[in-house]
């Protein structure tokens, strides 16, 4: 009898795990094909359900992002803030956290949260990264490019802490110093990313025939890097051609490019409609 109860309990827990597979293999493909409704409503059930607490806050965290992506920033703070319940020492949480809070919320709690997420993880490129952003939206500059130069100490190909820095010197009115730096980055590694920085730098110059080859040349290499398609909105807007901007614009969220961070851009498209 004892033989048969546990054969039971084993083949009921077998057939829950199975379902349970199936569930979170359904989440991560919804995500993957920025369905970000279905994404939110698979991750919300398999949070609701799961008793692991870390697992539990994995989902918690998908669904943050989900409902980020959807525009959903109230949600997805909750969302969020469930996750580090479930597991306080989650650093990808704390980034997200950080992220949202840096461009949703309070700039101090996103630092606060970034700075938490670095003593847990002290040589994550990512964490600095934000950090960075963060410094910089707080007008802080030099501590922003102490935090770059920072990653390349421990990161020195870090391409991302490299364009951070040609993006400062951009910020701060040094175009042809950004130029400089990014033509060097692309002699050494032509990436999307790159070609996409350039083009934004070209548009700032009033180049707009070399930035939209720019980020022609950055879709051509990844299709599937959202920024070119905002940036060529951009350029497309400036040279009187709405419509077009537009087709980027939805390009750019269906790639997972937060429509919430296009809200200037959108409201240019229900102008011209």
């Amino acid at each position: 009898m004892k033989t048969k109860l546990l054969f039971f309990t084993f083949a009921t827990f077998s057939v829950v795990q199975l379902f349970h597979g199936q569930d979170k293999k359904t989440a991560e493909e919804c995500f993957s094909k920025a369905d970000y409704k279905c994404a939110e409503e698979q991750y919300t059930k398999l949070a609701e359900k799961e008793q692991i607490q870390k697992f539990q806050s994995e989902y918690y965290d998908k669904l943050g992002t989900s409902q980020r992506r959807l525009g959903k920033t109230t949600q997805a703070f909750k969302s969020y803030e469930s996750a580090l319940k479930s597991n306080p020492k989650s650093v990808s949480v704390y980034e997200n956290l950080a992220s949202l809070h840096n461009l949703k919320g309070s700039k101090t709690k996103a630092l606060e949260y970034v700075n938490t997420g670095i003593s847990l993880e002290p040589e994550s490129a990512n964490l600095y990264l934000l950090r960075s952003k963060i410094y910089d939206n707080l007008g802080k500059k030099d501590l922003a490019q102490k935090d770059l130069q920072h990653i390349l100490s421990f990161a020195p190909d870090n391409i991302l802490a490299r364009t951070g820095l040609a993006n400062l010197k951009k910020r701060n009115g040094d175009l042809e110093g950004a130029l400089k730096d990014y033509n060097q980055l692309i002699s050494e590694k032509p990436e999307s990313l790159l070609y996409s920085g350039r083009g934004d730098i070209y548009l700032k110059m009033k180049k707009t025939k070399e930035a939209l080859a720019d980020v022609n040349k950055s879709i051509s290499v990844d299709p599937k890097f959202a920024q070119a398609y905002v940036t060529k909105a951009q350029i497309l807007f400036d040279t009187a051609k709405p419509k077009e901007a537009c087709t980027n614009l939805d390009k750019a969220v269906s790639l997972g490019y937060e429509k919430a961070l296009l809200q200037e851009y959108y409201a240019k498209c229900e102008k011209n409609n």
